[in-house]
């Protein structure tokens, strides 16, 4: 008897000066062990909702509550322990094995985890620019260190990647612009993915964007050959669109005025019609470019070709003027006032243009003379072609023969 009411008056003792108490330790952090098994699997793996940080919990005398820290626990989850939904229970004990505690537990028993297999591909990187160059310059070609990237990372994640992206900034540039850019990646709508899970084979890229000047220059045109028989040109050639937008370097462009479609393109030999045709200007720029890229270069040409008219003009010798009659003669017309009938031809603008009234004819002795090497001028009865003035276009179908009397000037 005395010996059982010693022990139990010292445990009563013992516990007044030690009792038992408890303590809580917040966000301790669960450590995943065995993970490697996962990664030989090709399995990317997350935590959801937080769940490998808890709160512990501990019971034990006061005397070493007292004496532990956050760091003395150990909270672990075992992924070889893992579950058909994805869980993995955790284990807690206290780092240095010589402390005893009446109880340990945590606020949650399980780590939840998201397990997917590991996907692989590459996707094509795009360049994106932000802001304006300044006006009067667009931007040319744009290079990259790499076009495309290699990608891993869970799978659903790496599948809804449509292509990686940077973005550098030339508001005002007028020169090249060059520097680096993170590398993002994008949706097919163009929305940024979540990239915290996905390894890439570089985090940044160098890029270099042309800067190009531009200028607006005309089409010229040229053509060759002669239409059929009967026909002419025109002269007029008409181009959609007559003038265009290029681009290039400054000093390129100051020796650019035009782009000139040679007449190799446009041959009219034989043509009884209109000659159209489709021209790619761009093998005809030097040093520069179209500075539209949605425009492919393709001019819409028209040499226009039209039938020869005739037409009859009724003159009188009064359409007809005498020059350049030698000194001491004088002249008069053989024959009775009578009209003369001259044809012309020409395109039907150009014919419809000339009027008997307009058109003055002339007989130029001194040249009728040098033509019939006549030294001195014989008085008589003499047939003289005359000469008609029209406009370029215009051509004479007949020849009008003026007989004239040319007398010597009596003396008196």
């Amino acid at each position: 008897m005395s010996v059982a009411l010693a022990i139990v008056f010292w445990f009563l003792v013992v516990m007044a000066d030690n009792p038992k108490d408890t303590v809580s330790f917040s966000n301790i952090q669960v450590n995943l062990i065995n993970t490697e098994l996962l990664e030989k699997g090709n399995k990317f793996y997350e935590v959801l909702g937080g769940s490998d940080r808890i709160r512990v919990t501990v019971e034990a005398p006061r005397n070493v509550i007292q004496e532990l820290s956050a760091s003395d626990i150990v909270a672990e989850a075992d992924v070889s322990r893992l579950t058909e939904v994805n869980t993995i229970p955790i284990s807690y004990r206290i780092l240095n094995d010589q402390i005893e505690v009446l109880d340990i537990s945590g606020s949650r028993d399980a780590v939840q985890l998201n397990v997917e297999e590991k996907a692989n591909r590459w996707v094509n990187v795009l360049c994106e620019t932000r802001g304006d160059v300044a006006e009067g310059y667009i931007i040319g070609n744009t290079k990259l260190d790499q076009t495309r990237l290699e990608i891993s990372g869970p799978q659903s994640v790496v599948e809804s990647i449509k292509n990686a992206g940077i973005e550098i900034d030339v508001t005002g540039a007028t020169n090249n612009v060059s520097g680096n850019a993170d590398v993002h990646f994008y949706d097919a709508e163009g929305e940024l993915v979540d990239d915290s899970h996905i390894v890439k084979n570089a985090s940044i890229m160098h890029v270099e964007v042309q800067v190009l000047a531009t200028k607006e220059v005309p089409v010229e045109i040229s053509y060759s050959g002669t239409p059929a028989e009967g026909y002419r040109a025109t002269g007029v050639v008409e181009c959609q669109p007559s003038s265009v937008v290029i681009a290039g370097t400054t000093s390129a462009l100051a020796e650019i005025s035009k782009i000139t479609i040679p007449e190799r393109e446009l041959d009219i030999t034989d043509a009884e019609s209109n000659l159209e045709k489709t021209v790619d200007i761009r093998r005809y720029l030097d040093n520069a470019a179209l500075a539209d890229s949605s425009f492919n270069g393709r001019v819409a040409v028209t040499v226009y070709v039209e039938p020869v008219m005739e037409k009859t003009l009724v003159l009188s010798q009064g359409d007809i003027s005498i020059v350049n009659l030698p000194e001491g003669y004088e002249w008069e017309f053989a024959e009775e006032p009578e009209t003369y009938r001259l044809r012309i031809s020409g395109l039907e603008d150009a014919l419809a243009g000339v009027n008997a009234g307009d058109v003055q004819g002339t007989v130029d002795i001194s040249a009728w003379m040098a033509a019939e090497e006549m030294e001195e001028l014989v008085p008589g009865e003499h047939e003289i072609a005359a000469e008609f003035t029209l406009p370029g276009d215009v051509s004479t179908l007949n020849e009008i023969i003026v007989k004239l009397n040319i007398m010597e000037v009596e003396e008196e």
